[in-house]
């Protein structure tokens, strides 16, 4: 028997092994698990994208309705008690039904009756020119956004209201188109008298 360097060489190769099978079987295993997952991030991601748009619309229909309110307050075109729901007295819709987005009406008010008679609204997006008002532009309507408006008196600690404050929360409903999934988008604020 050899006990030099030739003979180290010789049990060191005899003692280096390759992966086995199994541990082969196992690492695949892990991996496949790994790239579902990952495909299961980007789906969600792709739906998160596809869907922006539609939320966006969402928060700028909800973000009109409320500077609606405080510019019918601050113009002095309605009085403080106008500032409220039909049922109490108001202007704006009642929220128990939701109405359709229409423009606003001859008052300019936006969430007030007069509102039906002024049409649905339409978003028009840049054709594939780019720019805005040319022929290719695209006419988006909104039919699939409903808006629900309720002015609410707040109440102090004693629950007695206080007659010049209000709380305002607009809720937009809404589907998105790819999915058809119904989402809603909610914003609240408050208001008062004074401008």
């Amino acid at each position: 028997m050899t006990t030099g360097p030739r003979a180290q060489r010789v049990c060191a190769a005899e003692q280096q092994a390759g992966f086995t099978l199994i541990e082969v079987m196992i690492s695949i295993v892990v991996l496949t698990v790994g790239l579902v997952s990952l495909l299961g991030v980007f789906a969600v991601a792709l739906r998160a994208t596809q869907s922006s748009q539609a939320d966006m619309i969402a928060k700028q229909l909800a973000s009109e309705a409320m500077e609606s309110i405080f510019t019918a307050r601050d113009t002095g075109q309605s009085q403080w008690s106008d500032i409220q729901n039909v049922a109490n007295g108001g202007i704006f819709t009642d929220p128990a039904a939701t109405q359709p987005i229409n423009n606003a009406g001859a008052d300019g008010i936006v969430g007030t009756a007069d509102d039906t008679l002024a049409g649905a609204k339409v978003l028009t997006l840049p054709g594939p020119d780019g720019i805005v008002g040319t022929a290719d532009d695209v006419i988006m309507p909104l039919t699939n956004y409903q808006r629900s408006i309720a002015i609410t008196p707040v109440l102090d600690s004693a629950n007695n209201p206080i007659p010049t404050l209000r709380q305002v929360t607009i809720t937009i409903f809404y589907t998105t188109s790819q999915f058809r999934t119904q989402k809603t988008y909610v914003l609240s604020g408050y208001i008062s008298a004074f401008r």
